[in-house]
């Protein structure tokens, strides 16, 4: 008797780009323990919350990981992306997918989220992924520093990812929730800064 082949979309070890330029291009995954790509069905929810506000905006991916979210967007025509990643492999995986896809407007900076948030900085984002470490529950810091050191441009976008488990984040002022779902043990959720 035959083996039956596994037809799950989600290759072990592989990340597929949803939509857009580079639809369906395998991508490889550092081995990293602990690092989890956003699911694609997760993705493609969130990019068609955001399907108007993604072309030629300026994206920065904390906790970049894998790149799935920054590379969804450079993907569906995002000017740039910022991928922030303090994990040696994962940087090196993410710098060699980039340049597989000739990917434009990419720059990967291997270091802390926490250490680049507190760098003073003149650029200003429309879209910013933030994807921590489920165990590390940090989200209400990360929006508290974004907010702080004005990382966003003006009506930026902030998508936050996190273990349904846990409290919702606590937003910062001037910050409203338009989106808020769940899928197996995740919560995803759209925040607007609004001015």
């Amino acid at each position: 008797m035959a083996k039956r082949q596994k037809t799950d979309k989600s290759l072990s070890g592989r990340l597929r780009i949803v939509a857009g330029n580079w639809r369906s291009r395998l991508l490889d995954i550092a081995d990293v323990q602990g690092l989890r790509p956003t699911s694609e069905r997760i993705r493609e929810t969130l990019f068609n919350w955001l399907s108007p506000r993604v072309h030629g905006a300026r994206c920065l991916d904390l906790f970049a990981g894998t790149g799935a979210l920054g590379l969804e967007a450079l993907s569906r025509g995002a000017q740039s992306v910022v991928f922030v990643e303090r994990a040696s492999r994962a940087v090196a995986t993410l710098q060699h997918n980039i340049e597989t896809l000739a990917a434009d407007g990419a720059v990967v900076l291997q270091m802390d989220a926490l250490d680049y948030l507190d760098e003073e900085r003149q650029e200003r984002f429309d879209l910013v992924f933030l994807d921590p470490p489920f165990a590390a529950d940090m989200l209400d810091e990360l929006c508290r520093l974004i907010a702080e050191r004005r990382v966003l441009a003006e009506d930026a976008y902030v998508y936050l990812e996190q273990d349904r488990s846990n409290p919702e984040a606590d937003l910062p002022d001037g910050w409203r929730i338009l989106k808020n779902k769940t899928a197996g043990n995740v919560r995803y959720m759209l925040v607007q800064q609004v001015a």
